[in-house]
């Protein structure tokens, strides 16, 4: 079987290439080898290729960029999508694609649904939600699969970036008016991998036979996200109290201040809301994220490790 794999080194793409079978032939690429944003050169590439799936784990995340970058958001959030989705109808393949909470405006009282309808805040929400209704009407059998406030052991998220503030700073200010579910980047890949066998013969990922019938017909959108919620503010006191407990991360952080979101300036808007309901998952396929307390400990463990001295 063999799988085309887009977005390598982001960070589920990164974890995607761990979590996938080994028998799998996974053909992932980055930006060198296939540019999104140059829409005409993906048919070609594709059709070159020949997949049995596609797992488009690319994207385009600077949230506050995308306000000024409009049309880099648009290329590989919205048109990348719709162009990868179209080939994969072509072949007559599955295309997995992720969504985003971003979708959503967060003025809603309750955990998000699938069948809420997307009101995008801002250019990054919107290029989003662009792309999934592509893939949605492009005739392919799919998954688009929701996630949000994904973090993991690389630069460039909220944890690692929380720990780096905590080893400079003595007051921290964090956001405690938006809730939504704290996702490692790691169990998005398990669980995508899982949702796959779930919809393979056999219940394993490993032959292409049977599945885009299957996705075709059990397929759409599924939220992933883990067990219970919490505010941005939480769960910089979670990341702290572990960074406290650990030998091996330095800490200069004396008060966790919390703030109103309006007092963080940003070129864009966020929802206040991102809760994502996962209970189609676990009720269909029987795929689910454990609580993201224990996702958090999980991850925040493996990175302390790697910065241990005896790792090093």
């Amino acid at each position: 079987m063999k799988v085309l794999l887009t977005g390598r080194n982001g960070q589920v793409g990164r974890e995607l290439r761990r979590a996938l079978p080994r028998e799998l032939e996974v053909i992932a690429t980055s930006r060198e080898d296939l540019d999104l944003t140059r829409t005409d050169g993906i048919p070609s590439f594709v059709r070159g290729l020949r997949p049995d799936l596609i797992i488009n784990a690319a994207a385009y995340t600077a949230v506050d960029r995308a306000e000024q970058e409009v049309d880099a958001a648009l290329a590989i959030n919205a048109r990348a999508p719709e162009v990868l989705a179209r080939e994969a109808a072509r072949l007559r393949i599955p295309i997995v694609h992720y969504s985003t909470d971003y979708v959503f405006d967060g003025t809603k009282d309750g955990p998000y649904a699938e069948t809420d309808h997307p009101v995008p805040l801002g250019v990054y929400g919107r290029s989003k939600a662009i792309g999934d209704a592509a893939v949605l009407a492009s005739g392919a059998p799919h998954l688009v699969l929701r996630i949000a406030w994904v973090y993991g052991q690389r630069p460039g998220n909220f944890m690692t970036t929380m720990l780096k503030l905590f080893g400079e700073r003595e007051t921290v200010r964090v956001v405690d008016d938006e809730i939504g579910g704290p996702t490692w980047c790691r169990d998005v890949a398990d669980a995508t991998v899982r949702t796959l066998a779930a919809l393979s013969p056999g219940g394993e990922l490993g032959s292409p036979e049977g599945l885009a019938s299957r996705v075709a017909r059990a397929g759409g959108v599924y939220h992933l996200s883990p067990a219970g919620f919490t505010s941005w503010h939480g769960f910089a006191t979670e990341i702290a109290a572990l960074a406290a407990a650990s030998a091996s991360v330095p800490m200069q952080l004396r008060r966790l201040e919390p703030i109103p979101a309006h007092e963080w300036v940003s070129a864009a808007d966020r929802p206040r809301n991102s809760r994502l309901d996962s209970g189609r998952l676990l009720g269909e396929l029987g795929v689910s994220i454990p609580d993201w307390r224990e996702g958090l400990s999980r991850c925040f463990a493996g990175l302390a490790r790697r910065s241990s001295p005896a790792h090093r």
